[in-house]
């Protein structure tokens, strides 16, 4: 029954919604479910989240190695204890974000990226990767008005790059991307990430 379930997309993109509504789906079938958020899920991650959620100025190799410092510290004191023990672990956001974020929207070494991926996971990769699509401009609207982070005053250039390097993600892996139209009815989305979920669980 393990099974490790990625949500991926851009802010604004219906992400957390979509994870949220799969974790009610489980539950409601009495399967041993557990949902995390990056950066975040232990005392550490969460000191990190605030740091990188603040607004302060850092440079974009400081900003990478916080959310690898993050990643590791979950992967190991909660995923993968959670993995082995049978249970479904529902991501909102891991490596694909880093890689979209800091590697194509920051423009930082994507090798250097893949390989402090691997190290912060222990090479831990999901069953299934689901990016909801959305156009940036729509994205960018849904969220304005919410609070400031270190990504919310980047140009839309910014947010565009992130967006080209989820759809090469997603092109280099059709079989574990689930890829959606952001813009379709949530519980459409929903019914279609419920359908992909039983092929896997």
């Amino acid at each position: 029954m393990a099974c490790f379930i990625v949500f991926e997309g851009g802010d604004g993109s219906g992400k957390s919604t979509q994870a949220r509504s799969l974790l009610r789906r489980l539950r409601r079938r009495g399967v041993k479910v557990l949902r995390t958020h990056e950066p975040g899920g232990t005392p550490l991650g969460q000191s990190l989240r605030r740091l990188l959620k603040s607004g302060k100025a850092m440079t974009p190799m400081s900003e990478l190695m916080l959310f690898e410092a993050a990643r590791a510290q979950l992967v190991q004191n909660v995923i993968r204890p959670f993995l082995q023990q049978g249970g479904v672990v529902i991501a909102d956001r891991f490596t694909s974000s880093t890689m979209a974020y800091q590697g194509y929207g920051r423009g930082l070494d994507r090798e250097l990226i893949e390989r402090l991926n691997r190290e912060a996971t222990g090479g831990l990769e999901p069953d299934l990767t689901v990016f909801l699509d959305l156009h940036v401009e729509t994205a960018l609207a849904r969220k304005s008005g919410g609070s400031e982070d270190n990504f919310d005053d980047a140009p839309v250039d910014f947010h565009r790059r992130i967006h080209r390097g989820y759809s090469a993600l997603a092109a280099a892996d059709p079989g574990g991307w689930l890829v959606l139209d952001g813009q379709r009815p949530p519980e459409e989305l929903s019914r279609d990430i419920w359908a992909r979920v039983q092929t896997i669980i």
